[in-house]
């Protein structure tokens, strides 16, 4: 699956590059991501973008790739007491619901867009 070094996952999960088009249409959408409930992007087609989470403008600035890819995959381990759920962690037992319990809500491949994504918000 992938390694865990501080607060970033170095290397891309199953070794696959990241689309950011595809990425900003996961971001965006209200069936895949579900980014949008929460954060703010700049993403301005997007109407009711949530303000319960930290915008998503300037992450890339913010973040290196690595970093983003923990926080997506995982973002209880930087954080214990983020709401966010984990996107590609089988044991994501909490917030989720019944058609992801047990599994990644997001493929390696998704994880690698919304990462490349993020990393053009500078």
């Amino acid at each position: 699956p992938y390694n865990v070094e501080g607060d970033r996952i170095t290397q891309p999960l199953a070794g696959v590059r990241g689309d950011p088009q595809r990425g900003r249409a996961i971001v965006a959408s209200r069936q895949a991501g579900l980014c949008l409930l929460c954060h703010a992007a700049p993403i301005p087609e997007e109407r009711f973008q949530g303000d319960l989470a930290p915008s998503l403008a300037g992450v890339g600035a913010r973040y290196t790739e690595a970093q983003l890819r923990l926080r997506v995959v995982d973002p209880r381990r930087v954080n214990p007491l983020s709401f966010m759920p984990a996107f590609h962690s089988p044991a994501n037992a909490s917030r989720i619901g019944n058609p992801w319990a047990g599994k990644p809500i997001l493929s390696a491949q998704q994880v690698e867009d919304v990462v490349a994504w993020l990393a053009t918000l500078r």
